[in-house]
């Protein structure tokens, strides 16, 4: 028995050690071969319509809804936001994107609004102005 160590792939990249990569390129080719038949490859290609982003801004509607609802508009544009939504699954880009411009525009009224308001009052409080109750007693109003 004799303890030469021979080459798996003779007369390929004399002289450079084999690496893994050349191993697996190698070891395909034999394994697959030429191709065996001579006949057309046919193809066929599928289009498929990339989905356009509408964003529905749902999500600043609802928290519009809860936490600054001033005058029901993060109400109505959680409406919008929903119809807007209901356009996209449906396939009407156009619709969505109508409905969603819609929403984002009562968006920014309900935060503006929401802001300047809450502001507000908590200018009022610290100043004392809403304590017009408690003077209105003191001076013995009632």
């Amino acid at each position: 028995m004799s303890h030469n160590a021979q080459p798996f792939f003779p007369d390929t990249h004399a002289g450079v050690p084999p690496t893994y990569e050349m191993l697996k390129e190698e070891h395909e080719v034999a394994v697959l071969g030429p191709p065996q038949s001579s006949a057309p490859v046919t193809t066929t290609v599928i289009n498929i319509r990339g989905e356009t982003a509408v964003p529905d801004h749902i999500v600043w509607s609802l928290f519009n809804t809860i936490f600054l609802n001033w005058c029901c508009l993060g109400f109505v544009a959680f409406a919008y936001s929903v119809k807007s939504r209901d356009r996209k699954m449906v396939g009407d880009v156009i619709g969505a994107q109508t409905y969603a411009s819609t929403a984002k525009c009562l968006n920014v009224c309900a935060l503006v609004l929401g802001l300047l308001l809450t502001i507000t009052f908590i200018i009022l409080f610290v100043t004392g102005s809403l304590m017009i109750p408690q003077m209105v007693r003191q001076h013995g109003g009632y």
